[in-house]
């Protein structure tokens, strides 16, 4: 992955949006609302005829096509068994992405939906029902296109990125150096602990703002950050408060998930492995993206003195967390 170029989204002009559209034959009105994504740029769209659609133009250079349709491809998978989920729209002869003035795109319906109630035993194990029925589809064939999370992907690479390209200041380098070192072998302390757990299709990014709750119940959006990976993945994001608070959090995700997927309790020993690795992932996305204009407005803080010591901070909170026992010792 590469940082993206200055230019990437600067072409991408509310005419540029619905020209695409037309070219699939749909016709917005010309009201757009752009929506809250910093990796791609997304807009809800009004339409001459019809309900709103919501558009997805991809980051260049992030996904090839073949990564991208297979998202859309495990995404339908689970429509078909009825399980909410957001699928892209597809054109008479079945395309989902389309290619308009150099930009990718794909075409969603409007879903709306609003924050689910994660404190609630009740709520957590109705998501955990319709994640174990994500995961036993997720389960049946592996990504081809895609990459898998691990300390590689996630850490490794991540922190070299940073390190290598000098948006750590000096005076805190050789701290956050030592800082990620002492994680990273305490995260592969966690994965030998667990063993070897096995990897399926994952929403991957499976956070409270991806899951949008009405009166029927949840349903699951963007899966753009799919990929292969441990099942907990996607459960550990959802557990919030103190640890006795994600003891039962958990119990009650489980409790759902159970019903419809076995879950290998080994992978308790990944979570806050995954959160460390997250940690370092998610600062080194900023820094690839820190030459797009959007990224320099949202993250203000980004790359200054203060947000490197909170990081070097955190990631020695997380080097003991991960020594602790699992959850379920608890």
């Amino acid at each position: 992955m590469n940082i993206s170029p200055p230019a990437s989204f600067s072409t991408l002009t509310p005419d540029t949006v619905l020209d695409a559209l037309d070219s699939i034959g749909l016709h917005g009105d010309g009201r757009l609302l752009a929506l809250n994504s910093y990796e791609n740029r997304v807009y809800q769209i009004g339409m001459e005829e019809g309900p709103p659609l919501v558009a997805k133009f991809y980051r260049p250079q992030r996904w090839s096509d073949a990564a991208i349709l297979e998202e859309h491809g495990f995404v339908q998978e689970l429509v078909e068994r009825e399980i909410p989920v957001v699928a892209a729209w597809a054109t008479q002869d079945g395309q989902t992405l389309h290619q308009f003035d150099g930009f990718r795109f794909a075409v969603f319906p409007r879903h709306g939906g609003r924050a689910p109630e994660l404190e609630d035993d009740a709520t957590l194990e109705w998501l955990g029902r319709f994640l174990g029925r994500i995961h036993a589809i997720g389960g049946l064939r592996k990504y081809a296109h895609r990459p898998t999370l691990d300390i590689v992907s996630f850490g490794e690479e991540p922190s070299a990125f940073l390190l290598a390209n000098n948006f750590i200041p000096e005076d805190l380098l050789e701290a956050y150096r030592s800082t990620v070192t002492q994680a990273l072998e305490g995260a592969r302390r966690c994965f030998e602990r667990a063993g070897s757990v096995g990897t399926l299709r994952l929403h991957g990014d499976c956070h409270g703002s991806n899951v949008l709750w009405t009166d029927a119940g949840p349903h699951f959006v963007d899966f753009d950050d799919s990929r292969m990976g441990p099942a907990v993945q996607d459960l550990w994001m959802l557990l919030s408060g103190e640890r006795r608070d994600m003891v039962r959090q958990m119990g009650s995700l489980l409790a759902g998930y159970e019903d419809f997927c076995d879950f290998d309790t080994r992978e308790l020993y990944l979570i806050e492995a995954l959160r460390t690795l997250r940690l370092i992932h998610y600062a080194a996305w900023i820094a690839r993206r820190w030459d797009d204009p959007a990224f320099a407005v949202a993250f203000p803080w980004f790359n200054t003195q203060r947000y490197w010591q909170d990081r070097v901070l955190e990631l020695r909170e997380q080097i003991a967390l991960m020594d602790e026992p699992p959850l379920w010792q608890s």
